[in-house]
């Protein structure tokens, strides 16, 4: 049995690039609702704030989806 060191490596740089990635998106949708939560105490708006939040979140879910969609159409 031999092992493909090069494919290992590259699957290992993409699983972390995609998990880097997600966790700053995730990151990015709690900042922006945060954002969103204290213009509101202060008796403002922050509709884009708001916005740019459900954008990561479902950037997000469409990640989670589209693994799931590929372990699932490959298994």
């Amino acid at each position: 049995m031999t092992i493909d060191w090069a494919a290992l490596g590259s699957v290992f740089g993409v699983s972390l690039a995609v998990t880097v990635g997600l966790v700053v998106l995730f990151t990015l949708g709690i900042a922006g609702l945060s954002r969103r939560e204290r213009a509101a105490a202060q008796g403002g708006s922050a509709a884009l704030a708001a916005a740019g939040a459900y954008v990561c979140f479902a950037a997000c879910a469409a990640a989670v989806a589209y693994g799931i969609h590929l372990i699932v159409a490959k298994g």
